[in-house]
């Protein structure tokens, strides 16, 4: 199949495709005779496994990691659950993070009100400080 039949089928825009496929976590099998990149059902199950990992927050990296595994059936998947282990803490992280940051936001929303003057503005004070 050519790419844009690749991009419908997978959900994936054909830039994505591109970009997995300068990643190296894919390839084309092939090229038509008018310099057509071909794909065939395994580009689109490692495509799908790619957007899937996307959709969990995996980098390409991880992604590499997982892929690489995969070509490995018969090995312990040790690495498998570690990784996964190491992103769930990563995403734990975030999140504090992220409710430090609402709590920020929060504090600078409360800190001024709509009739003020710019010059009194409790919200610029703030991220002046």
């Amino acid at each position: 199949m050519k790419i844009g039949e690749l991009s419908k089928k997978s959900g994936c825009s054909i830039q994505t495709v591109r970009f997995y496929e300068k990643q190296h976590l894919f390839k084309a099998c092939n090229r038509t005779e008018g310099n057509y990149r071909i794909y065939d059902a395994s580009s689109l199950s490692t495509l799908r496994f790619i957007k899937q990992c996307r959709s969990l927050g995996l980098t390409i990296i991880e992604i590499k990691q997982l892929l690489d595994t995969k070509m490995n059936p018969d090995r312990s998947c040790t690495s498998v659950n570690n990784l996964i282990h190491q992103h769930m803490t990563d995403v734990t992280k975030r999140i504090e993070e992220l409710n430090e940051l609402k709590q920020t936001l929060t504090d600078m929303a409360l800190a001024c009100s709509d009739n003020r003057k710019v010059k009194e503005c409790g919200v610029l004070q703030m991220l002046e400080k």
